[in-house]
């Protein structure tokens, strides 16, 4: 029991590392190391962004030759194949650690136990699990785009206590407060794309970028089956190293495929119509590397993901407001279910304060289909 106590503390830092690259290492997963001996910490280390070096190295680099004997922690199994860095575990093998704590195995199929079983091989003692729940909702978006190839999808909803995300005349500034709102420009500077359809663009003329410190602007994503976006719509008029794309059907005239082209979006065509298809979409986003979007769009839009049971995480935030009126939309559209006990329920829900407003987060356990 005293082992596996100091087992967790030291996992507990190895996933507190981790997340300081929060944003920064996709498509890699994030990942922390820490080497201790005779109880201390030595090293540490976290992968920091694609292409530089893996935590485990960092920690190796930092140690020297005093990882000799040393037990390392990892919230992720070590890689053992050449991408744009070489094996860790060769250079775990090589630096004489005595035994390795994996919080969980990695999904990726080039890996999946294979970077286990070769330090086993090499006379490495390796225990496997050490706070495997923790550390697969940290790589959840690793885990859901490496072993399927396409986006983790994230739904966010501001409304107010009564269910409204807007007032019956359409003005939505603000309902959340500014803590709230900070928190939604951290979400965008955490995922790849934020995605919105073409009603949002036209009534709140959105920039979808990240207004923080440092922050980076996720991909843009606008769903526009016809391609009829005003071409004075800021998201195509942004100075920004994000790019826009537009997704549209095969049913959008090539004069207006044109017009975006030259204000410089990117058009994508997902399907023949009316609407696009969502699927392929995201399809094509996971083609093209996104392994994350944030959703952020109206009634309709949050309808159509949640009915396509595309939505892996919900993000819901509450303002302590009443809009009130029989015409100010709700969060989701659609035909909506005939009975409460249809209802899409969230499982691990969590509760927390930003300013005055609520925000709950969940995972939908959609039914099982018939």
């Amino acid at each position: 029991m005293e082992n596996l106590r100091e087992d967790e503390f030291f996992m507990r830092r190895a996933l507190e590392l981790a997340l300081k690259a929060r944003g920064r290492t996709s498509p890699n997963p994030m990942v922390g190391a820490v080497l201790v001996k005779e109880g201390r910490v030595i090293a540490e280390g976290y992968h920091r962004r694609a292409g530089m070096p893996h935590a485990e190295i960092e920690a190796l680099r930092a140690a020297g030759e005093e990882a000799r004997g040393a037990t390392l922690y990892v919230n992720l199994e070590p890689c053992c194949h050449v991408g744009r860095t070489g094996p860790c575990t060769e250079a775990i093998i090589a630096a004489g650690v005595k035994r390795v704590v994996v919080a969980m195995e990695d999904p990726n199929p080039l890996v999946a136990g294979k970077g286990i079983k070769a330090l086993q091989e090499a006379g490495i003692e390796v225990t496997v699990g050490v706070l495997e729940q923790e550390a697969r909702r940290l790589n959840e978006v690793f885990i859901k785009f490496i072993t399927t190839r396409e986006p983790f999808v994230v739904l966010k909803v501001a409304m107010t206590l009564d269910g409204k995300i807007a007032t019956g005349t359409g003005e939505a500034r603000w309902i959340t407060s500014p803590e709230a709102r900070a928190y939604v420009h951290e979400l965008r500077d955490t995922y790849d794309a934020i995605l919105v359809g073409r009603g949002t663009v036209l009534k709140d003329d959105p920039s979808l970028t990240t207004r923080l410190p440092g922050g980076r602007d996720p991909v843009r994503v606008i769903l526009s089956s016809h391609a009829d976006l005003p071409l004075s719509a800021r998201v195509l008029n942004l100075d920004s190293p994000a790019p826009t794309w537009v997704a549209v059907t095969e049913q959008a005239p090539p004069s207006r495929i044109k017009a975006l082209q030259d204000k410089g979006a990117e058009v994508l065509v997902c399907g023949p119509g009316p609407q696009v298809d969502l699927k392929l979409l995201l399809k094509e986003l996971g083609r093209r590397g996104i392994t994350s979007v944030l959703v952020e769009g109206g009634g309709t839009v949050n309808a159509s993901f949640l009915a396509d049971r595309l939505v892996d995480k919900v993000i819901w935030m509450v303002a302590p407001k009443i809009f009130g009126g029989t015409k100010a939309p709700g969060p989701v559209g659609g035909e909506g279910v005939e009975h409460p006990d249809q209802a899409l329920r969230l499982k691990d829900l969590t509760v927390k304060k930003l300013g005055p407003d609520f925000c709950f987060e969940g995972y939908p356990e959609y039914p099982e289909e018939r």
